[in-house]
């Protein structure tokens, strides 16, 4: 490291923040993390389900559409809070500063034991999945080894395989550098972007088997329900929006370069789910789109033969390969702060010499993230905290209105377009998916908020030892 002006620098003459960290991320940098911390395996699926409880293609588009609305409310309102506080740790700050540490800390808690170290295991396997389609070997079918534990049968498959040797690796690219993790999930983001504009691209100059039908009779079945589920299915095909929040630390002029990312970010995923559905649309007929385990894939083979169908299943492997990327880069920054707040472990506060990355926080997650993709459970315990991150998602929004009381007179380099409706409007979205979730899965939702519990016994003992 050497000094420029006063001002510490990495050897590769980046700024460095109070952490340690490298301001290295630009605006395109942070525009690409929104897009591919958004885009995994959902566009490529979700359609069918919507299809499945609202057979109308105009209703199904207007969905799509209000949920990309919903979501890009979401993006201003969290980047207000972020522009406010540009820290490593993004969501984990929002909610400390205005509620306090406890509830910072929960968060936290909740991310490292299941969300996004059960969502990095759950995008790794479904990328053995998909990769087992092309080398049967890493199929999530092909059992390898099992071994009984008690009652319990344990198993270790092909797809597990591979999701553990992804993990590892681009864990690996993240902690040599923040340039070397970015460069790979700028390329893989692109790649993403690329392939969908072409298959749109192509879909609109072949012959197509369907006439897309938007103004249509509307379908005899409960409007104000299939619409409700439906919008449920699409703003989940949206989540990972935020993530650019949790690496505001090391961006450069986080102020502008967050607000521009997550919004252009969302406008541009809104665009691509918008134009991809106009494909299914005319490929395919809503019976068929209903019928369809992975409607993408069915749409590329009605439009484009077998090998189109190939085609997609490679895009959608890398896709789910870039947004476990995205994951794993935005991610591993929320215990940094939480170990030098004092309530973490108190080594995952260092930040790596050399390469200026939260190395250890970085692999305490990945390495979590391997144990559940190997035990087979992380499906299981995934539903458990989706009610608790949802109440997450509505109390940060809140949290935009809090500090305008409590703070009125601090610097806000960025402020919410619509204020008080837009983060209103987020906060009724996460209160819908609340609300559907302890009706579908009332016991999930209970265990969830019970996984939470035991992080109270958590806190108070690191308050009382921070140095554990």
């Amino acid at each position: 490291m050497k000094t420029n002006g006063g001002h510490d620098v990495s050897t590769n003459d980046e700024p460095l923040t109070s952490e340690g960290l490298v301001r290295g991320l630009g605006r395109w940098d942070a525009t690409f993390l929104t897009v591919g911390s958004v885009i995994g395996t959902g566009i490529f699926i979700t359609t069918a389900d919507i299809a499945r409880v609202l057979p109308h293609e105009g209703m199904i588009l207007l969905v799509w559409t209000l949920a990309g609305f919903l979501t890009l409310a979401g993006a201003l309102t969290y980047a207000e809070l972020g522009a406010m506080f540009p820290r490593a740790g993004g969501m984990y700050h929002f909610l400390k500063e205005a509620y306090g540490p406890f509830w910072g800390f929960l968060f936290g808690w909740a991310c490292f034991l299941i969300v996004m170290s059960g969502g990095i295991a759950a995008l790794a396997v479904a990328f053995g999945e998909y990769l087992g389609s092309f080398l049967p070997f890493f199929s999530t079918s092909n059992v390898v080894l099992s071994a009984p534990i008690g009652s319990w049968t344990w198993t270790l498959s092909g797809g597990q395989i591979a999701a553990v040797i992804a993990i590892l690796l681009l864990s690996a690219v993240n902690y040599i550098g923040l340039r070397e993790g970015a460069g790979v999930q700028n390329f893989l983001t692109v790649f993403r972007i690329g392939a969908i504009v072409v298959f749109v691209g192509l879909a609109f100059f072949v012959d197509a088997p369907q006439q897309v039908s938007l103004l249509g009779p509307l379908p005899s079945v409960p409007l104000l329900a299939g619409v409700g589920i439906a919008m449920i299915a699409a703003l989940w095909t949206y989540d990972g929006w935020y993530g650019p929040t949790f690496s505001a630390g090391e961006m450069r002029n986080p102020e502008r370069t967050l607000p521009f990312g997550l919004v252009w970010g969302t406008v541009i995923v809104m665009a691509l789910y918008g134009l991809i559905n106009l494909v299914y649309f005319r490929a395919l007929s809503l019976e068929e789109m209903a019928a369809s385990r992975r409607i993408a894939e069915t749409a590329a083979t009605a439009l484009f033969g077998t090998g189109g169908g190939r085609m997609i299943s490679f895009a959608v492997l890398v896709s789910t390969f870039g947004c476990l990327s995205a994951t794993i880069l935005y991610s591993s920054r929320i215990y940094l702060p939480m170990a030098r707040d004092g309530v973490f472990f108190s080594g995952l506060a260092k930040v790596h010499p050399k390469f200026h990355t939260p190395g250890r926080s970085l692999w305490a997650q990945s390495l979590w993230g391997v144990v559940l993709a190997m035990s087979g459970t992380y499906e299981q315990i995934y539903t458990y905290v989706v009610f608790a991150m949802l109440l997450f998602h509505a109390a940060t929004a809140g949290a935009v209105i809090v500090l305008r009381h409590k703070r009125p007179d601090a610097e806000r380099p960025y402020r919410v377009f619509g204020y008080p409706v837009v983060p209103i409007l987020f906060i009724l979205a996460s209160v819908l998916l609340l609300g559907n979730t302890l009706m579908e899965k009332p016991v999930e939702s209970v265990l969830g908020l019970g996984f939470l519990a035991a992080g109270i016994p958590a806190y108070i003992w690191w308050r009382r030892h921070p140095a554990g």
